[in-house]
């Protein structure tokens, strides 16, 4: 009576959870053809400038307040071509104002035409005009107060003769089907090519960095993968689609167990020329191999989706600095000077009540290197560690080991934990099992601290913002999943190894499930007659 019961159990369990086992493994070894069939594009990475001092007779506190303006929160110099603007961000506006450096006058749209020029050079290359000011043709057009540096950005955007044209340009403040919240990023632009495969570049302006890109193809992979495994038909019902995934798991885990032991608890009979006997064994044999697999996927994607009921607040920490036009005194020869390098970026951040200049230098250590170079950040996974110095706008002397100390300051301003607590800071440059390539922000830095689970905080000093928060409560969801489902007990053996281990045991859900489905159908057919 018992193994009856265990039998029905088995077999109406198995029913209940065959379509949704079949549409997950069908995305899942859909999922490595998806990842490896990528758009193309030159670079994921643009090389540092060096900024080109002759080209800034406008000081930024001067270009401001001929514009109106007596505030403001972050600033970096950027080039558009051959000329070079003060990328503004103000209280009151959303998109980055752009001001020229040359003349302090506002560039039209300017962020929208950055946009452009930023994803033309990830698509297309990074052009040797555009990373080396040294060979900037300054012959052409000569560089003077009279050089109207907004005309020259714009017509050279708009009416480049050279590349693939641009189609549309939507700046992208929330993610979409599209733009999915993997992608980490933003706001960013969405730049859409006028070519066959409809090829989308998206950037984000504020740090010239590339968010992702996505083709006709790309976007099919990405939507089906969105509604078939991770059921994004559900989204209407909010967390209710966590409690189906979660509930679909338990049961795919359960009767998986209970497979197992129907296999050990019991023999198969062997009749010749019986057909139900023979599809009985053929799953009997087959599903206890391929069951173990079903343990683990089952397993860890339950796990997965109820650690997704834990809200992610990443994106609510952030520092949010505001600098009076008539109290900042901005020299970029001064500046230069103390920082006795190259000069690639340039902020204002305040660090325990003090303003300091945020100084990126392009020193040799810190360059990027060839391999670096039209990197796929997905398979590469490293980016140059941060080189920037602080210089006190006060007394123009430098911060000893600033970058450390702002990192520091961040996360203790996210934690409001005390300074005396870090345990350890460190520098990430490179995406690994912990920080991994769904935290996107590279480089960061690591600060952990010896409280509350050994409590860690991703800061990223560029943008003083808040890259991932975790403690050792969250590792058993990342290594179950890495791990268990997403095979990455297989790195050992390369990605190759490891896409087709996904592959092949996801396949073998399927033909589990279908023979199954065949031998259940057999019986009632039988049975019926």
């Amino acid at each position: 009576m018992i193994r009856k019961n265990i039998y029905k159990w088995h077999r109406t369990i198995s029913l209940i959870i065959a379509i949704p086992v079949c549409l997950w493994a069908i995305s899942g070894f859909l999922h490595p053809i998806m990842t490896n069939i990528r758009p193309k594009v030159a670079t994921q990475w643009l090389m540092p400038v060096a900024i080109d001092s002759n080209k800034i007779t406008v000081p930024l506190q001067t270009a401001l307040t001929q514009n109106g303006i007596d505030s403001f929160q972050t600033f970096r110099i950027v080039h558009i071509n051959n000329d070079y603007f003060y990328q503004v961000k103000l209280n009151n506006k959303i998109e980055l104002q752009y001001y020229s450096t040359l003349t302090g006058k506002l560039l039209a749209n300017g962020d929208w035409l950055y946009a452009q020029y930023l994803a033309k050079q990830f698509l297309e290359g990074q052009k040797k005009d555009s990373s080396n000011h040294k060979a900037f043709n300054t012959n052409i057009i000569p560089i003077t107060a009279s050089h109207d540096c907004c005309n020259a950005a714009t017509n050279f955007i708009l009416n480049g003769k050279t590349g693939s044209k641009v189609k549309s340009v939507d700046y992208v403040q929330a993610f979409d089907k599209e733009y999915n919240s993997i992608n980490r990023l933003l706001p960013v632009y969405r730049v859409e090519f006028d070519r066959e495969d409809g090829i989308r570049i998206f950037v984000e302006t504020g740090q010239d960095r590339f968010a992702t890109a996505i083709d006709n193809n790309r976007y099919a992979f990405t939507l089906f993968f969105q509604l078939i495994h991770n059921m994004g038909w559900l989204d209407f019902l909010g967390n209710g689609r966590l409690v189906i995934e979660v509930i679909l798991s338990i049961l795919t885990f359960l009767t998986s167990l209970i497979g197992i032991y129907i296999f050990f608890t019991t023999k198969s009979k062997k009749v010749v020329g019986n057909d139900k006997v023979t599809a009985r064994r053929n799953h009997r044999y087959t599903s206890v191999f391929i069951s173990l697999f079903t343990l683990l996927f089952s397993f860890s994607g339950g796990f997965h989706a109820f650690s997704k009921f834990k809200e992610d607040v990443r994106d609510k920490y952030f520092i949010q600095n505001n600098f009076a036009v008539n109290q900042i005194n901005f020299n970029f020869s001064q500046l230069k000077s103390v920082a006795k390098q190259p000069i690639t970026n340039i902020n204002l951040v305040r660090i325990n009540g003090s303003n300091y200049w945020q100084v990126t230098t392009n020193s040799t250590s810190k360059k990027p290197t060839t391999s670096l170079k039209g990197k796929d950040m997905m398979k590469d996974m490293s980016v140059p560690p941060p080189s920037n110095i602080y210089i006190s706008t006060n007394k123009g002397s430098v911060l000893i080991d600033g970058e450390k100390q702002y990192a520091n300051f961040l996360a203790t301003s996210f934690s409001n934990h005390l300074e005396t607590e870090i345990k350890a800071t460190t520098v990430i440059t490179k995406l690994e099992k912990e920080y991994n390539f769904t935290d996107k922000r590279l480089p960061v830095w690591k600060v952990q601290y010896t409280t509350n689970h050994n409590e860690r905080f991703y800061v990223e000093t560029l943008t003083g913002k808040l890259s991932k928060k975790t403690d050792d409560t969250d590792i058993w969801d990342a290594l179950s999943f890495n791990f268990l489902h997403k095979h990455h007990f297989m790195d050992f053996a390369g990605k190759g190894w490891r896409d087709f281990s996904t592959m092949f045991w996801a396949a073998s859900q399927i033909a589990m499930v279908v023979i199954g489905l065949i031998l259940y159908f057999k019986t009632r057919k039988k049975n019926n007659k």
